[in-house]
């Protein structure tokens, strides 16, 4: 890809982004403007040959594609700053704020605006090229979803899905890491008290849970089938099954997406 990307509001995510797609080997730094009020502390980008700056009008001039990693209250002042720069160029406009739907953003656009607009969910994985990102969409533009399809896909894997499930997707797909980051801290936890020092627990857990996932991806099987192959008659891995269950442990995990979600409701 030789596009040229600006992200405006290069915080934890979208620095998260950044590394990723440089460290896919797919970009050259020069492709990439990024900003921030403190530009300070992107110094470490700078170095790499990324262009840091703090004024968004300036970073969005020469942009193919503007991915705005905002809050949603600063989105409309951002917008406002670039707008007589979308009257003259098209370039793709990519949001990744969860609160902000595609009418919304149209609307602080100002409604003279034809641009090609695209809202996406990646998560912080996207640091190791391990993204799960959800995109959508407000218009018919095969070719737009064609570039930001394979934009994120340099990050890990993406996903078309409809804006009514956005919410949904920022829940499963990014609060997601910190659910599994607590299952696997818990894990360690366990391994402790059976007798592990927490670095050698830490090693074997991060391990197993690597291998959970890629025996779903790589053999396309249902998680109860890899259950069933490990679970014995009287066994250990069906003892601790049956007792994490009788304490809630899926019904928990399961409450605990549905109130992420009604909070992203409210």
């Amino acid at each position: 890809m030789d596009e040229k990307i600006t992200l405006i509001g290069c915080g934890n995510l979208g620095s998260a982004l950044l590394r990723g797609w440089l460290e896919s080997g797919c970009f050259k730094p020069s492709q990439f403007t990024i900003t921030r009020r403190n530009i300070d502390t992107l110094h470490h980008f700078s170095q790499q040959g990324v262009r840091c700056m703090s004024d968004n009008a300036q970073a969005a001039e020469s942009a193919d594609i503007i991915i705005l990693a905002l809050k949603p209250y600063n989105m409309a002042g951002v917008l406002e700053g670039i707008q007589d720069l979308l009257r003259v160029k098209n370039p793709i406009i990519v949001s990744l704020s969860s609160g902000l739907t595609l009418s919304e953003i149209r609307e602080m656009l100002g409604k003279d605006q034809n641009v090609s607009l695209f809202r996406v969910m990646p998560n912080t994985a996207a640091d190791v090229g391990q993204s799960m990102s959800c995109i959508c969409m407000d218009h018919e533009d095969q070719k737009g979803l064609e570039r930001v399809s394979r934009l994120f896909d340099r990050l890990g894997k993406s996903t078309v899905i409809d804006e009514s499930l956005m919410d949904a997707a920022t829940v499963l797909g990014a609060c997601g890491i910190a659910y599994v980051m607590r299952f696997i801290r818990a894990m360690v936890q366990g391994g402790i008290q059976i007798g592990f020092d927490a670095s050698t627990a830490s090693h074997i857990v991060q391990q197993v849970v690597q291998g959970a996932a890629c025996l779903l991806t790589e053999r396309e099987l249902h998680a109860e089938a890899e259950i069933d192959k490990v679970t014995t008659p009287r066994g250990c891995t069906i003892t601790g099954l049956n007792e994490m269950e009788h304490n809630g442990f899926s019904s928990s995990l399961i409450k605990g997406v549905l109130a992420s979600y009604e909070q992203m409701s409210d």
